[in-house]
């Protein structure tokens, strides 16, 4: 796909009387309706990273639309303002379902988008809302999980997530503990979910983001890109999404 064909705008959507400005990308000059995608921010908020990270879906083919889970396209540039903000909303999760639900709505009556074939995907905090969403049962045919938190705000009861769940984890990722892992996969179990959990051996938190080293570095975190693996569950992504848009 050449850089022209693709079209790129922000959406203005409105959860609850919140603007989220939400980042929609997909190639214009492809006929007719295709999967879709919603992409979930870190706790820096919908930067160009994620930007980035849309474009690169519609340039598999796909509808993506990066939501903005903060509202009015804010974006904090430390992690101070950025756990403020996100725990503004892990705080009061009926915001994150509202905001949540609305852009799965937008997306769902896009004229490119076959609404019977939706996923989600997460980055970091975003990670966690991906499987916040299965977890309460929205209506997508899979989500996945990068470098997420696994912890839950909401117990899905048997037979309630309709996704099915993959969940890319770095195996020295020191932010996610062990005994969250495993709680995760006992829950998914009770489920009856379909769970794929890859480890990714020597990868840390925030493996995909090009920008982890200097963050890590500049605010004393351990977190750490990796090419390698950023390239791995990329493509794991693309194996999963063939099989649940089949």
């Amino acid at each position: 796909m050449s850089d022209s064909s693709l079209h790129t705008e922000t959406v203005q959507l409105d959860a609850d009387g919140v603007e989220l400005e939400c980042f929609l990308a997909y190639d214009g000059q492809s006929d007719g309706p295709r999967p879709g995608v919603l992409i979930i921010h870190e706790w820096w908020g919908l930067t160009d990273y994620l930007r980035r990270r849309a474009k690169m879906l519609a340039e598999l083919g796909l509808t993506a639309l990066a939501v903005d889970m903060y509202g009015g396209g804010v974006v904090a540039d430390n992690p101070d303002d950025a756990g403020r903000l996100m725990n503004g909303v892990l705080g009061d999760m009926s915001q994150a379902d509202s905001r949540l639900g609305a852009a799965l709505a937008y997306l769902q009556n896009l004229d490119s988008v076959d609404s019977g074939h939706i996923a989600a995907i997460g980055y970091c905090f975003g990670g966690a809302m991906a499987l916040h969403a299965a977890r309460t049962g929205l209506p997508l045919a899979g989500v996945v999980s990068f470098h997420g938190a696994l912890g839950s705000a909401h117990e899905p009861a048997p037979g309630s997530v309709r996704a099915k769940v993959m969940v890319c984890h770095g195996a020295d990722d020191v932010l996610v503990p062990d005994d969250s892992v495993a709680a995760l996969k006992d829950e998914m179990q009770a489920a009856g979910a379909d769970l794929r959990f890859v480890a990714y051996p020597g990868a840390l938190h925030g493996f995909t983001n090009p920008d982890a080293d200097a963050n890590g570095k500049k605010y004393g975190l351990p977190l750490a890109y990796s090419a390698e693996t950023d390239q791995r569950s990329w493509q794991d992504m693309q194996v999963f999404f063939k099989e649940i848009f089949a």
